[in-house]
């Protein structure tokens, strides 16, 4: 029978380090990638083609769950396990509604990320024990829409401005945005000036406390605020 083939997208080096080395333990599961930010993981799960795409929240560049929105509308996508270090009631809905597999704490991972992953890979849903047993009573996954991201953050915004309000508030300047995204200036310009009217939010300043508070970043997140 074939292994499982997984790829790892966290970005933290150790622990994805050590969530590889907990699953190289496991005959029946092979590790073929990691990714450190979001954007890599979109483009790593569209040339690796695994199986299962074990994707953390709180990632730069592209977040998790806006990684995995784009992910999942594509024509054979794999399942994806969310992982994260918060069980907030709004991830795991955000995480259900988009069509992910299941979801992880991070506490508990060591100890249940293999038969997750095993689970999900049989067709069926996976949630941490030590999530709200209210939360996964109704685990129908929503088919995703194109440009919409459901709960928190506004549904007018689109996958592209969803993208450039977090390389905002990661403190990306206009150029640097243009060459991550492979897009021109002017584009990234227009799809900034539309986020800014479709919010009504006119300043930088703005729009990372904005990103802070729908969670397109972590609060955590090193950002300076002018």
């Amino acid at each position: 029978m074939k292994n499982i083939t997984v790829l790892l997208a966290e970005d933290h080096r150790i622990v994805r380090e050590g969530l590889c080395a907990l699953l190289n333990l496991e005959s029946d599961i092979d590790v073929i990638g990691e990714a450190d930010n979001g954007r890599q993981a979109v483009a790593l799960a569209a040339k690796l083609q695994p199986d299962v795409l074990v994707m953390d929240i709180a990632m730069p560049l592209l977040n998790g769950l806006e990684a995995t929105r784009q992910i999942l509308r594509t024509d054979s996508p794999p399942k994806v396990l969310i992982l994260s270090a918060h069980g907030d009631d709004a991830y795991v809905r955000q995480a259900i509604m988009l069509g992910a597999s299941g979801f992880l704490v991070k506490q508990s991972a060591a100890h249940h990320l293999s038969e997750a992953i095993r689970r999900v890979v049989a067709g069926n849903q996976y949630f941490s024990p030590a999530l709200s047993p209210n939360l996964t009573k109704d685990t129908t996954p929503v088919k995703p829409k194109r440009g919409i991201l459901p709960a928190k953050p506004v549904p007018l915004l689109s996958s592209r401005e969803m993208e450039i309000l977090q390389l905002i508030a990661e403190g990306k300047a206009n150029k640097e945005s243009a060459i991550l995204l492979s897009i021109s200036i002017k584009t990234v310009e227009k799809h900034r000036q539309s986020l800014m009217e479709k919010l009504n939010i006119h300043d930088t300043a703005g729009l990372t406390r904005y990103a802070i508070a729908t969670g397109v970043i972590e609060s955590n997140v090193q950002v300076t605020i002018v």
